[in-house]
């Protein structure tokens, strides 16, 4: 007797597929004219518009480059519509504590980042790396070896302040990890 198919068994029934076609997966093109990557990044055509474009990766990230969120909007009406949605969406960043992501991939705080830029630092650099430039700053403008310097305090306050929102953060991390 002639076997009517191949079998999705492979001798083993409980491997069997969950779906008994076999046909070809659909997968929708990028947008961009000329691309023949998959469009897995919708991104919306106007402002309040349920229609969206498309596009790979690499288009998305070109066509987020030029928008403007704000766009038309004055400095209050900016800041008001920023206000509600950072109202609206609270509770996600409430929750970012139980994320699965490390430093360096967006998931510093703005305090973090203004603290690394203080130190002169990248978004990717490790506590030790902190360390080692918080040492160098500090030692240039400590108040020990610049006395009487208003300007060198000032900057030194703010090497310590920004040392210690790092190391804070770093400590939750280790405590989270």
């Amino acid at each position: 007797m002639a076997r009517q198919g191949r079998s999705m068994d492979w001798g083993f029934p409980r491997w069997r597929g969950y779906g008994a076609g076999r046909e070809a997966t659909q997968v929708r093109l990028c947008d961009k004219v000329g691309c023949d990557e998959p469009g897995d990044c919708p991104a919306p055509k106007s402002p309040n518009s349920r229609e969206r474009w498309y596009f790979c990766e690499k288009h998305a990230a070109e066509y987020n480059r030029g928008w403007n969120y704000f766009e038309g909007l004055d400095k209050e009406e900016a800041a008001a519509r920023e206000q509600s949605e950072r109202a609206e969406s609270a509770g996600y960043s409430e929750a970012s504590h139980y994320g699965w992501a490390g430093s360096g991939d967006g998931t510093r705080s703005r305090d973090e980042m203004r603290a690394l830029d203080v130190l002169g630092l990248e978004a990717d650099a490790t506590f030790d790396d902190v360390r080692k430039a918080w040492r160098t700053k500090a030692k240039e403008v400590h108040p020990d070896v610049r006395p009487g310097d208003a300007e060198a305090a000032k900057a030194f306050q703010t090497l310590q302040l920004a040392y210690e929102v790092l190391r804070a953060a770093e400590e939750r991390r280790e405590w989270k990890g």
